[in-house]
């Protein structure tokens, strides 16, 4: 699906109000949320959010399962918890109402940077039946192709710049090659897709046409999130060692060179990007906390050299952002600065330059389910991973 680029300034105002009350309606009944009663919002375990009127009818009159009307997911309404952000936002909005990107825009004590552009929904591709729970995403540097690792019989699809899919690889299956279970994807400069197996515990390359040309046993206990760096390296994290590593190969024979741990006593390192003007490399950490919470999250940035430059908790950009963020994915701009997707705003938030880390950007607040992957292509667009739907979506610069 295709999405217009011009827009009159009247256009533009219709579809920031159409965003505002898309985020703020129940997306069942389109009745607009509420504090209170039968209209507050209620989290899924899956990620999406329903009120609570909406929950008690889809379970029933037992009160025992209900579906989650857009990804089908089962779960009890005991296992719903509160929307907090969408309750932040209520109560910042107040009874007044007032602009969303005025709740949301504000410096909240953060430092102030030059914004970035605003994007546009260029393209939209994938949806259920052709991915299936989609756990990364990567931009071809030369050719505009990206790369998906998805659950299905064959893990990796590649689509062209107009969204076609291209090619399809990456058997479900116990051979060498075959991936069990994707969990990350990058591409290198010269076109071959490097994919982290949870499966086997693996790194696994693959050349433009699908063929397997490498498997990375180096005693990995879980290979997790990974980016392609220069000169035919990838840097790649170990979640459950907490290590961050550097893996440099000549993909085109087959040969591994050196895998060195760069940085160790990370915690549960996850998402990892590489800028490819510095070299920094950002890490998304997953903290451990007591109780049911599924925790927080932590935004680690290092220089080239791997000296630490700095860290924000999901506390600390509370601080900055008007809600608890919880980081999926992370990834440079063109101009080196720090992206992160955040489940729990269902947005895209630019964090700034490692320098002026932490600042904060809103670059996309509406039409998100449950954002998992990012990266920019070459002509910086930005395209993000929505596991929500089961799709990718592409946006360009407005």
């Amino acid at each position: 699906r295709r999405a217009g680029s011009g827009r009159s300034p009247q256009a533009g105002m219709a579809a920031e109000d159409e965003a505002e009350l898309s985020l703020l309606e129940c997306r069942v009944c389109f009745e607009p949320y509420g504090p209170d009663g039968q209209r507050r919002p209620l989290n899924l375990p899956c990620g999406h959010v329903l009120c609570r009127g909406c929950v008690g009818a889809l379970a029933g009159a037992e009160r025992q399962r209900l579906e989650c009307p857009f990804c089908r997911r089962l779960c009890g309404p005991a296992e719903t918890s509160e929307c907090r952000p969408l309750l932040q936002l209520l109560e910042l909005l107040g009874p007044a109402g007032g602009g969303l990107a005025s709740a949301l825009g504000g410096s909240g004590g953060g430092a102030a940077a030059a914004a970035p552009a605003g994007f546009g929904l260029r393209l939209c591709l994938g949806g259920w039946g052709s991915l299936v729970n989609p756990t990364g995403v990567a931009a071809c540097p030369g050719s505009g192709r990206l790369a998906v690792a998805h659950d299905g019989k064959k893990r990796i699809h590649v689509f062209g710049p107009s969204g076609f899919c291209l090619r399809r690889f990456g058997e479900r299956g116990e051979a060498n090659n075959d991936i069990k279970y994707a969990l990350d994807v990058t591409v290198t400069s010269d076109g071959h897709v490097v994919v982290t197996d949870g499966g086997d515990c693996s790194v696994k390359a693959f050349d433009s046409e699908g063929r397997g040309v490498l498997a990375v046993r180096e005693g990995f206990c879980l290979p997790w999130g990974l980016d392609a760096a220069a000169k035919s390296e990838v840097i790649l994290t170990d979640s459950e060692a907490g290590a961050l590593y550097r893996l440099a190969a000549d993909f085109q024979r087959g040969e591994l060179k050196k895998c060195q741990m760069i940085r160790s006593r990370l915690v549960s390192p996850r998402a990892v990007a590489v800028c490819q003007s510095s070299g920094a490399v950002v890490v998304v950490e997953h903290l451990k906390t007591r109780g049911s919470s599924k925790g927080s999250t932590r935004v680690t940035i290092f220089s080239a050299e791997m000296d630490l430059i700095g860290q924000m908790d999901s506390f600390g950009l509370n601080l900055v952002f008007p809600s608890r963020i919880y980081a999926t994915a992370v990834a440079f701009d063109r101009e080196g600065r720090v992206v992160v997707t955040d489940v729990c705003s269902q947005a895209v938030i630019c964090l700034g330059k490692p320098e002026e880390f932490p600042s904060f950007n809103l670059l996309i607040s509406h039409g998100l389910s449950y954002p998992v992957g990012l990266t920019y292509t070459a002509n910086n667009s930005l395209v993000v991973l929505d596991s929500g739907d089961h799709s990718v979506k592409v946006y360009s610069s407005t």
